[in-house]
């Protein structure tokens, strides 16, 4: 383990201080091994707390000519394309085109703690200042031939606000704004869409829209689509009203766009998919921080229709935030377990079912998780992309790194991965926000 003085010099940097920082916790991180916070049954370690809590947030250098991410023998990776602006999501389209949706979060969020006045002055120090350049908007990738390298790259939607998630029923395209769901016209081979959408539904926004991002699929029969909504506060602090059919997976009628909650109690849902095998929905979740660098663990989940997950009264089941006020002993009893830990403060925001055959055999039938990285404790986590194996529709077995060398030695980032696609050839796509890329991994050789 580093020693506290270490770990103080490289917090220093970012205006913060030990002391500060672990005022009631004492200057430890509780190390754990990471594998033993990974799968269904977690290690959880006592909670702590905090007069503010730790932030080490890694500094964006980019990726420098002829770098990129790591990935194991028999798979290898290139740039499918650069130079975009804060790529977060893919959507592959019928006809193989690759929609990247690039957005940044929707203007005037309002800083209601100290917490997020100092947390919004770090992000900007570790994104260099801030970011530059056309965003919110959609980028169409034509690599008709399927070697990776695009004939066509045009803007196909643009002026969006702050799109995030996509899905497709027949000739209607559905995209996720931060505060409705739209629908477009769409014919394949389109290369851009000058219609003007149509609002199908609102979704919970502003003003405050903590969680922004809004990840979106259609159910198998293309009837429903499922929308994820991320909650407007860590565990409650701005009032249960300001949560309102937040921290929810919503189920949307795409004939009326009436909606339900599906479920709740989920922080901040994402990567919102179907299991090929079973057709179960499934997300990666961001559970909350401020209790410990080891607690809670992030997680992968099937959704039960009306369940309850524990947001933000109780984590992992049972566990109860002793920091919400009135508690509810009613509702923590009811707390769904999540399927499987992926490890505290990864910041999962992407998932796939890999249902190629470009991959090698071990890969098939599981799930490929993007995992953003933390910012909340001293030793980074997340910054990476892993699988976890599945066999009947659940997982089964220890989750691998797959895509790694996001960080480099000194913990500063070259890039950051998101959301994750499957081209029409099999290969895994991955979306680098930080790194303004879309990174392509295949088998050896191809």
């Amino acid at each position: 383990m580093r020693s506290c003085s270490k770990r103080t010099s490289r917090i220093a940097a970012l205006g913060l201080s030990c002391a500060a920082g672990l005022a009631l916790a004492g200057c430890s991180e509780n190390a754990a091994d990471p594998s033993a916070q990974v799968g269904p049954n977690p290690n959880l370690p006592e909670l702590q707390q905090y007069l503010f809590p730790p932030m080490n947030v890694a500094r964006v250098i980019g990726w420098a000519e002829g770098e990129t991410p790591t990935v194991p023998q028999g798979l290898q990776i290139r740039a499918l394309a650069t130079g975009l602006q804060s790529p977060r999501s893919l959507f592959v389209l019928p006809n193989g085109d690759v929609l990247v949706v690039e957005s940044r979060a929707p203007e005037g969020k309002p800083v209601m703690r100290p917490k997020e006045l100092v947390m919004g002055w770090i992000q900007s120090f570790a994104r260099g200042g801030g970011e530059s350049g056309e965003s919110n908007r959609i980028t169409l990738l034509r690599d008709a031939d399927g070697d990776g390298t695009p004939e066509l790259r045009s803007i196909f939607l643009d002026k969006l606000n702050s799109p995030f998630g996509v899905a497709l029923v027949g000739s209607d395209l559905y995209v996720a704004h931060a505060d409705a769901i739209v629908r477009y016209p769409y014919n394949i081979g389109d290369t851009e869409i000058t219609a003007p959408g149509t609002v199908l539904t609102q979704l919970p926004g502003g003003p405050i829209n903590h969680h922004w991002t809004k990840s979106l699929v259609a159910s198998p029969d293309g009837a429903l689509l499922y929308v994820g909504i991320g909650s407007n506060s860590n565990v409650g602090e701005r009032g249960m009203e300001a949560e309102k059919n937040r921290a929810a997976i919503l189920e949307v009628d795409r004939a009326s766009g009436r909606w339900r909650v599906f479920a709740d109690g989920l922080r901040n849902p994402n990567g919102l998919t179907f299991e090929p095998q079973t057709r179960t929905l499934w997300a990666v979740i961001n559970e909350r921080d401020e209790i410990g660098p080891n607690l809670p663990p992030d997680y992968l989940t099937s959704v039960r229709d009306g369940s309850f997950y524990g947001w933000p009264y109780s984590y992992w089941g049972q566990h109860v935030d002793p920091r919400v006020h009135p508690p509810r002993p009613d509702l923590v009893e009811k707390a769904i377990v999540p399927d499987y830990a992926l490890g505290a403060h990864v910041a999962a925001l992407g998932l796939v079912f890999y249902t190629g055959t470009n991959l090698p055999e071990p890969y098939r039938g599981g799930a490929f998780i993007g995992e953003h990285g933390s910012w909340n404790r001293m030793e980074h986590s997340g910054y990476k992309v892993v699988f976890v194996p599945f066999a009947n529709g659940r997982p089964n077995g220890q989750a691998q790194d797959i895509v790694t060398g996001f960080l480099n030695e000194d913990g500063e980032a070259r890039g950051r991965p998101v959301g994750l696609a499957v081209d029409r050839t099999g290969a895994l796509l991955i979306a680098d926000d930080a790194g303004g890329t879309v990174w392509r991994v295949t088998a050896a050789g191809q």
